[in-house]
């Protein structure tokens, strides 16, 4: 099959990649001469393990092609994938389909026979007419299908996700885009992976639905953890004790920061826009985001209560910044709202995180970032765990509570236990969703 991915973002990029890997001949198109110029000489814009490896391999192939050229690559595609861009537009928290609608603009112009015009990109409910309305007054005699492909692709674990995943969700109209796009789908067919045929609107609402839930959980344990903290219960016991319930799962059960990134946050915010545009008030998913941003709000609080209820003139050791680990995606993330309020609280941030100063300069000024844990904590008056980085899971406890000033710890992903940072000299921890000794007075838990 003949495939033009419209965008090399996230989206686009991987999806891209993968399909070329399923042995059809792809071209990525972005309109942006510097980045395919990087994609071409084999730079990844994007912090994706694996991805790189995967993208060489069918370059060298011959499959993998980059262009700024929309025409050409549309050109005798048998599908025709719209990857842009949906951010949240400013001031109403929907979803902005102007690129979904410039792509699909640019596709009817460049249509030379038929080709399945399928949305990737998460949007909302009708997207997908919209976008035929687009090309048919674009050019009336246009000959195409549309479709709706949502992605659930986890940051992280995106080449895994598309090669191995739960479900494959294709929303067709026609016998015939519905052929072309089992066709495309084939070879996790032939493994036996689920491929949920459905209606453009089934699918459309699929996507939004399954992020809404996810981040449900989320909320929900972080709230439950809030309030472990006060009757004395531990929240990994619960989260476990919970989550062997097969009818609950473990997954999205650990309590921490709240939840960012380039999904949930933009699609609770459009799913809820949807319901009030449509009179059904998704009060679920209005209540969610409105717990995430009071979690990540009371993370700040936790910080200056270790710090004596402030943390003018401190410093403060952060280790990582990206939403989660294995990626460099700032979006939305606990550190956005962490980060900056101890900075305009007078104190002095140093920052470590493998793969978050790229984006992180811009989002976290006033920081310094640094490479080393040990380097960061150096004179620290408190040092911030907000991502769970494999490399700040096995740190020497001793040695950093020794080169701190006053050693205390913030542990926002429950990666320590109070016993071990204490013995190992600091003089007060925290985390989330577990009972500690008196909290508000941090010299009680040196005593212990």
């Amino acid at each position: 099959m003949k495939i033009a991915m419209i965008g090399t973002g996230y989206v686009g990029l991987v999806s891209g990649v993968c399909f070329s890997d399923f042995g059809h001949d792809v071209v990525c198109v972005d309109r942006l001469p510097e980045k395919v110029a990087r994609l071409e000489r084999g730079e990844v814009p994007i912090y994706e393990p694996g991805l790189d490896g995967v993208m060489a391999r069918n370059v060298d192939a011959g499959r993998l092609k980059f262009s700024t050229d929309l025409g050409a690559a549309v050109d005798g595609a048998d599908a025709v994938f719209i990857a842009v861009g949906t951010p949240t537009r400013r001031g109403d928290g929907h979803a902005d389909l102007k690129y979904v609608m410039a792509a699909a603009g640019d596709i009817a112009r460049a249509l030379t026979g038929y080709a399945v015009v399928v949305t990737k990109s998460t949007v909302p409910v009708g997207t997908n007419r919209k976008v035929a309305e687009v090309i048919r007054a674009t050019r009336h005699n246009a000959d195409f299908d549309v479709a709706s492909n949502p992605e659930f692709l986890r940051e992280g674990a995106a080449i895994d996700d598309f090669m191995k995943p739960d479900r494959v969700v294709v929303g067709v109209e026609s016998d015939r885009a519905k052929e072309i796009m089992g066709d495309i789908y084939r070879p996790l067919y032939l493994r036996d992976f689920p491929i949920v045929y459905t209606d453009l609107e089934s699918a459309e609402m699929i996507k939004y639905a399954a992020n809404a839930f996810l981040a449900t959980k989320i909320s929900f344990i972080n709230e439950i953890a809030a309030l472990c903290e006060r009757v004395g219960a531990d929240v990994k016991s619960v989260a476990k004790g919970m989550g062997l319930d097969g009818r609950i799962g473990n997954k999205f059960l650990h309590a921490g920061p709240g939840y960012g990134g380039s999904c949930f946050p933009k699609d609770t915010s459009a799913l809820a826009r949807i319901g009030q545009e449509h009179g059904v008030p998704q009060r679920i998913t209005e209540t969610v985001m409105a717990v995430n941003d009071l979690t990540k709000r009371r993370m700040v609080d936790k910080v200056l209560d270790l710090c004596g209820g402030s943390v003018n003139g401190k410093t403060v050791a952060v280790l990582g910044v990206t939403f989660k680990p294995e990626t460099d995606d700032m979006r939305d993330a606990p550190s956005v709202t962490v980060v900056p309020s101890l900075v305009g609280g007078g104190a002095k941030v140093r920052v470590v995180d493998p793969h978050g100063r790229k984006e992180g300069e811009a989002l976290l000024p006033g920081v310094s970032w640094m490479d080393d844990p040990y380097g960061a904590a150096e004179g620290a008056d408190c040092l911030l765990i907000l991502t769970e980085w494999n490399q700040f899971r096995a740190l020497n406890l001793k040695r950093l509570a020794s080169v701190m000033a006053t050693p205390r710890m913030a542990d926002l992903r429950n990666i320590y236990s109070a016993e071990d940072v204490l013995a190992a000299g600091f003089e007060a921890y925290d985390c989330v969703g577990r009972a500690l000794p008196d909290r508000t007075d941090p010299a009680s838990q040196a005593a212990q």
